[in-house]
């Protein structure tokens, strides 16, 4: 199952997407929230699970493909190698830091470039997405809680993230977490274990990965995160990038105004972002 959001920006209806076509889910069910806590409470991936229609195509923008998120948090260095490119040493325990709920942005929206912050980087990421409430979550019943995965882009202001000395400001300004293009239930993915991830940067290969290379797997990172800090259905963990982000490149590439950022992960589709001024 991949479930998505579509439609104008702030009016976006629940849908499923099917070979490219989309299952408009409002018309089917009147009563069906938007992609959030209460969807996955009210239960509405069991009953979904096994609808057969085909739906229709549509030229219509997809939103991101969860609405208001609780918490977004997220992973530093859970790459090796990204750990070393910014000479940093392997986190002995997952490296936590959230980004706002302000900064959820579609697959294909642009990206406002803050006044406030240059040196505005990329991060393509494998997210996961909360599906029921839970807290001391076993490794071994971590993927029970699952709803499913969906790629992330973990901009970031490194100017605002590395002058602060603290990674809140610089994760969070507005857009700053284009998200989808749907959340794809486990079922649909052969191994979450090795999922390539890819960052094409105007054209570019930027960064190029594999989720085989995640210091701290999902099972761990949920089980981790959940043993004082409450999961919600809807949440969003992201699990960290690979090496290839553009402030440690010599000399460092940044982005401006016009740039385009796509983000790959291989089952779950892309993301493609221009990056504006406001």
């Amino acid at each position: 199952m991949r479930l998505v959001r579509f439609g104008e920006k702030g009016k976006e209806r629940p849908g499923l997407l099917k070979y490219g076509r989309i299952v408009d889910l409002k018309k089917q069910f009147h009563d069906v929230p938007d992609i959030g806590r209460e969807f996955f409470e009210q239960g509405w991936m069991e009953k979904l699970k096994n609808w057969t229609d085909a739906g229709v195509t549509m030229d219509v923008r997809l939103g991101p493909p969860l609405a208001n998120p609780s918490k977004i948090i997220c992973l530093g260095k859970n790459y090796e190698d990204h750990a070393k490119e910014g000479g940093m040493s392997v986190p002995p325990a997952p490296l936590l830091f959230c980004k706002t709920a302000n900064t959820v942005n579609g697959p294909s929206d642009p990206v406002l470039i803050p006044a406030c912050s240059g040196q505005i980087d990329w991060e393509v990421e494998l997210a996961v997405v909360i599906g029921k409430q839970g807290k001391r979550i076993s490794k071994e019943k971590a993927l029970d809680y699952v709803a499913g995965l969906m790629i992330l882009n973990d901009v970031s202001g490194r100017e605002a993230q590395f002058g602060d000395k603290q990674w809140f400001r610089g994760k969070s300004f507005d857009t700053f977490a284009p998200m989808g293009p749907a959340i794809v239930t486990l079922d649909e993915i052969e191994d979450i274990n090795n999922l390539e991830l890819e960052a094409i940067v105007n054209g570019e290969v930027m960064q190029q990965g594999n989720t085989k290379d995640l210091i701290y797997d999902i099972p761990s990172i949920v089980e981790y995160i959940s043993q004082d800090i409450t999961l919600l259905p809807g949440d969003v963990i992201s699990t960290g990038t690979p090496s290839g982000v553009g402030i440690f490149r010599d000399p460092p590439i940044t982005l401006k105004a016009g740039d385009k950022v796509v983000c790959r992960i291989k089952g779950l589709g892309e993301l493609e972002n221009t990056f504006v001024t406001e």
